[in-house]
């Protein structure tokens, strides 16, 4: 298959990494920016959940927490049979730079998408990256 597996993005924000990882490892902070309630048990193997409005609940799982510098988590994909164990993993890293912090998130494991799920989740996952990490910036200038 020749789709890309990857969307990458990265941000400066104005603020330090400890409330960059704090917006992104809470439920408070998740969900303010990322969905509009979260759930989140903050260890590798930890349960999260966020509800979006209109009714959409995603289950998470932790994978990796190097606090205050790495975050991953993975969770299933839209278009799959919700017992489908097929996930991506999305990974945030924080750097510290003169103005605030570099984030950049990577999410990962698009490829194993059936070819006629696979071009629409992507595309909607690089779009809701775009605009979810605005939503991040929003968030930590209104607090």
């Amino acid at each position: 298959m020749g789709f890309p597996d990857r969307i990458e993005r990265t941000v400066e924000i104005a603020h330090p990494p400890a409330a960059v990882w704090a917006a992104i490892t809470t439920p408070e902070g998740l969900g303010a920016w990322f969905g509009d309630e979260a759930m989140i048990d903050l260890r590798p193997g930890g349960a999260a959940r966020m509800s979006f409005t209109g009714g959409f609940t995603t289950a998470m799982r932790v994978e990796r927490v190097e606090e205050p510098t790495v975050f991953g988590f993975t969770w299933p994909m839209n278009g799959l049979p919700e017992d489908d164990p097929r996930r991506t993993y999305v990974e945030f890293t924080l750097e510290p730079v003169e103005t605030g912090t570099r984030l950049t998130v990577v999410e990962t494991g698009f490829a194993q998408l059936p070819d006629e799920t696979y071009r629409s989740e992507y595309d909607s996952h690089v779009k809701g990256w775009a605009s979810e990490l605005g939503e991040l910036v929003d968030y930590l200038d209104a607090a």
